[in-house]
């Protein structure tokens, strides 16, 4: 048996290490030049005219959300499918996640959201999952139909693009995450990006206490410490010059799994009008995959599951009981995101892995399959 294979490691070497001792070499730690540089380099790769960061990937998109006006009282469309965070800011701002199923390709079903407008009904919420963007020509059309606000957690999604135009910049303000399995990291950390000039200040009041300038006592507004460090801006200046090789890598490791595999195991891919930068390597498993990730994890690779689909999660069930209602609907509106659960398995596709590796995973899955 091989050693074990994990399910992520992230890319990190000298590079980062030198970027640290730069800020004690200037001692400054804090949130500083090098987080300028940071959100100005990664504005200009995502093409956005502001963007703020964040302590993490949920507080961005909790800022996003009280940014463009989402309070107690409001209902946001959710995709089911998705990292509980998505679910969670919304309800931080005294707002109601209202949760939508999925089309086959994992994103939110434009379709399925029209029954789930009512008075109350005030943002929705795009998800951009696995490193592929979701039909964001059918999102914004449907928020322009019914006066939305957009909000998209784009927080898997740095590098990826809908007909050429990067995610996260489609609606009122997009959100990212930095976390240690995302493409590029920080450790923690979280951008939030918009076009509105007013959107931009309701951030900067946000993040930093009510306030512009941090060197004042005087606070116009209710805010928060919402800030990161210089020493996590520099590594995220390391990781975006790493970028372009991230990505090929990763269209490596994705490449050599679709040799390995047998050609009847189904890969996830996106739409052909966005690209793929794979966070994961994701197959369905016809008929279940819980006894092929056993058999997976017996060998030594760990494997992960889908997103477990909101409505089932137990912090929601308490909710729909106690204090809100119609979280959900009936439980066939979400049979896609259930399936996907019960059928998906992600793959290790972190940028270390080995074509050695791969194959040793796709032999085992081959043998099994």
């Amino acid at each position: 048996m091989m050693q074990k294979i994990p399910q992520f490691q992230p890319y990190l070497d000298n590079r980062e290490y030198e970027s640290i001792k730069s800020c004690f070499d200037t001692n400054w730690i804090t949130e500083g030049p090098k987080s300028k540089e940071f959100v100005d380099k990664l504005c200009e790769l995502i093409g956005v005219k502001y963007g703020v960061l964040a302590p993490n990937g949920t507080l961005s998109i909790y800022m996003a959300l009280k940014a463009v006006g989402i309070g107690y009282g409001d209902e946001v469309i959710v995709p089911n499918f998705t990292f509980i965070a998505s679910a969670n800011a919304v309800e931080m701002c005294g707002a109601k996640p209202i949760f939508v199923d999925i089309r086959e390709d994992l994103h939110i079903d434009i379709n399925k959201c029209e029954k789930l407008i009512n008075k109350r009904t005030k943002a929705i919420m795009p998800v951009h999952v696995y490193g592929m963007s979701c039909n964001m020509d059918e999102v914004m059309g449907f928020a322009k139909k019914h006066n939305l606000k957009v909000i998209e957690d784009a927080a898997q999604a740095i590098g990826i693009k809908w007909n050429g135009k990067h995610a996260g910049t489609y609606g009122d303000a997009g959100s990212f995450s930095f976390f240690a399995d995302k493409t590029i990291t920080t450790g923690e950390g979280g951008l939030v990006v918009t076009n509105s000039k007013e959107t931009y200040e309701k951030l900067l009041y946000i993040r930093n206490q009510g306030r512009i300038d941090r060197g004042s006592f005087i606070h116009p507004q209710i805010g928060y410490n919402f800030r990161m460090t210089d020493i996590q801006s520099s590594i995220g200046l390391s990781q975006l010059e790493k970028l372009p090789e991230i990505i090929q890598k990763k269209s490596e490791i994705l490449a050599s799994y679709k040799k390995f595999l047998k050609n009847n195991i189904k890969i996830i891919e996106p739409p052909k009008e966005s690209n793929h930068i794979p966070f994961r390597v994701c197959i369905i498993v016809d008929g279940g995959c819980e006894k092929l990730m056993n058999y997976m994890s017996e060998n030594g690779i760990e494997t992960r599951t889908f997103f477990y689909p909101l409505h089932k999660q137990p912090c929601y069930l308490k909710k729909q009981k106690r204090f809100f209602s119609n979280l959900f609907k009936v439980k066939e509106n979400f049979d896609v995101s259930m399936k996907m659960y019960d059928e998906g398995v992600c793959l290790p596709s972190f940028v270390g892995i080995t074509e050695e590796q791969i194959k040793f995973i796709c032999d085992k899955i081959n043998e099994y399959v």
